[in-house]
Parts: C-alpha cells; sequence; structure tokens
C-alpha cells in the first residue's frame, strides 16, 4: 500500500518533516457547539448562554475547546491515523485563540518523529504536529500527539 490511501498508511509512509493539509475545512454551527456540549455534559455558561457569553470579554459564545480538539483530531483521521493501532498519548494541546460559531476550521499536520516499537516488530509510533487555523488564517490550537502505526497494512479489504 502506499502514502496516496490514507486509511493505509504504513509506518513506511511517514517521515520526520512531511507535512499533511487536512481537507475539507469544517464551518462550526450553534447546533454542533450545543451537541457536543449536551454529549458530554459541559454546561459551562460561556459555551451555551448568549445572554452570559455576550457580557464576557469574547462578547459572544465561545466553542467549547474540548470540540475543536475532537474536530482537528477528526480531521487529520484519514491522513495520520486512518491505520492506527491505537492513539497513545496526547503531549501537548494549547488553545492559541477563541473559536466562535461561524468560524471555519482548517488543519495541517507534520511527523515530528518516526520510531519502530523494540518490543514488537511489526508497529511503530509517530509523534505529529497538528494545528489549526480560523478563516483568517489565525491559528487557533496547536496539538501534539503519538500514535501507533502498523508497519503492514492490517486490513487491506483487496483494495
Amino acid at each position: 500500500m502506499s502514502s496516496d490511501r490514507p486509511y493505509f498508511r504504513t509506518l513506511n509512509d511517514f517521515q520526520p518533516g512531511r507535512v499533511f493539509q487536512h481537507w475539507p475545512g469544517k464551518t462550526i454551527t450553534e447546533s454542533d457547539n450545543n451537541l457536543f456540549c449536551l454529549l458530554t455534559m459541559n454546561n459551562n455558561p460561556l459555551h451555551l448562554d448568549e445572554e452570559y457569553a455576550g457580557k464576557s470579554q469574547f462578547g459572544k459564545i465561545v466553542v467549547a475547546g474540548t470540540y475543536v480538539i475532537s474536530l482537528v483530531i477528526g480531521m487529520s483521521m484519514p491522513d495520520i491515523s486512518g491505520s492506527a493501532i491505537a492513539n497513545l498519548e496526547y503531549e501537548k494541546i494549547v488553545h492559541e485563540n477563541p473559536v466562535f460559531i461561524g468560524d471555519t476550521i482548517y488543519a495541517r499536520s507534520e511527523i515530528l518523529e518516526v520510531k519502530s516499537s523494540d518490543s514488537k516488530p511489526d508497529r511503530g509510533v509517530i509523534t505529529v504536529e497538528t494545528e489549526a487555523y480560523n478563516q483568517r488564517n489565525e491559528k487557533v490550537l496547536t496539538l501534539r500527539r503519538k500514535v501507533m502505526i502498523p508497519k503492514t497494512p492490517a486490513l487491506d479489504f483487496g483494495l
């Protein structure tokens, strides 16, 4: 399998310095934010109460940061972890700027390190840093994580 087939990437398809532009972007709706807050029991009024949020330093509802993290991980999945054995670690998450309803989020990831496993020769671990930007090209999120990737395709379904 080759790197042009995202869900079938193997450890050899990742090299330090390789950058993936994740596409498409996602415009965040009020429903997205409300549903995420409901599902996760995050009832912070800054995320849900227009009147309260309007009196905050932001002047309007701020999208839940954990939703932005989840969205960006999801956006990167086909390119980075589509064939992953496991997401192992989230090392660093920085919310650079607030995200608001109506913002469109775009993301890109850079491979920082690729290591073969010492204990399991059929796999390895990549360290990747993902950055997310809004429609004004303002960085809104940076996160670093480690992902366990197989050295050979786990499943190919004959494709």
